[in-house]
């Protein structure tokens, strides 16, 4: 599938297009105090015409079934079963948005844009990250991890995002618990084809 840039996309958002639309996929949740699991993702990057991203991610548990086989909601709302594994309870959720910061710093090389990324969970966490985005790929740093009083300590944090064949890869390093910055999550996300109605595919 051919991808378009909006019509009503802020040019302040252009660099940022290509990561339009509903993507998901499958990766892997480890850290230390975490055994390594299987999760499935869901992404959002959509816009309301104003020069940002909005962002959405949801983790999902896999629940594997002995038999192989599962149970899950059909399109119509019937329970129906499928072969493999089925998304099971949420792991994490966030919510966020995403724009090309006007501030330039003059070391930043001329294929590149200055980014902003501003990320909030229901576990108490408001994180804003600096970076930058060109060529397919997004590199970012947290420069700020508020938290609320009941909500785990995280120092610092990293995030890679690669455009790759069509698929976007990425990973999410984090400095918690009083461990070093270390892998933390990683996933490998298709874009989800969606039609008219805005169903999808």
């Amino acid at each position: 599938m051919a991808f378009v840039i909006p019509d009503d996309l802020a040019p302040e958002a252009y660099p940022l297009a290509w990561l339009l639309g509903r993507w998901h996929g499958e990766g892997v949740v480890a850290y230390p105090g975490i055994e390594e699991t299987v999760v499935t993702q869901d992404v959002v990057f959509d816009h309301d015409g104003g020069p940002y991203l909005r962002y959405e991610s949801t983790l999902r548990l896999v629940v594997a079934p002995d038999d192989g086989s599962a149970l899950v909601p059909g399109p119509d709302g019937e329970v129906q079963a499928v072969d493999g594994p089925a998304p099971g309870p949420v792991w994490s959720t966030e919510t966020g948005y995403w724009r090309v910061s006007p501030e330039r710093e003059p070391s930043l090389p001329a294929d590149r844009h200055p980014l902003e990324v501003l990320l909030t969970d229901p576990a108490g966490h408001l994180s804003l990250y600096v970076g930058s985005t060109g060529n397919g790929r997004v590199d970012l740093v947290s420069d700020l991890i508020a938290r609320t009083s009941s909500a785990a300590e995280i120092t610092a944090a990293t995030r890679m995002y690669g455009y790759v064949q069509g698929e976007l890869m990425w990973a999410w390093d984090l400095a918690a618990f009083g461990q070093g910055l270390q892998s933390y999550v990683s996933a490998r996300l298709s874009r989800v084809d969606v039609d008219d109605d805005g169903q999808d595919a």
